[in-house]
């Protein structure tokens, strides 16, 4: 973690892997900002119950798909053209 980051890095699930290759979406996640790959990662990571992990996994692969949208919020720099 270099000094200007805050949070650790997330390690990346492999099932969560394979959900964005099978999705096609891997460089929709690769392209986002550092710090929204990490949030999503933590967020997931931070699910108590195995249905409120699958439902944020889910989310993610909404709004990549999507595009625009980041956690509910309006992302113009990844929105779709």
């Amino acid at each position: 973690m270099s000094a200007t980051r805050k949070r650790p890095d997330q390690p990346m699930p492999p099932d969560i892997r394979d959900r964005l290759e099978s999705e096609g979406l891997t460089g929709d996640y690769r392209a986002r900002p550092r710090y929204q790959r990490n949030d999503y990662l933590a967020w997931i990571a931070r699910a108590k119950r195995p249905d409120t992990r699958q439902r944020r996994i889910d989310q993610m692969i909404e709004e990549l798909s999507r595009g625009g949208v980041y956690m509910k919020m309006d992302h113009p720099p990844s929105a779709r053209t």
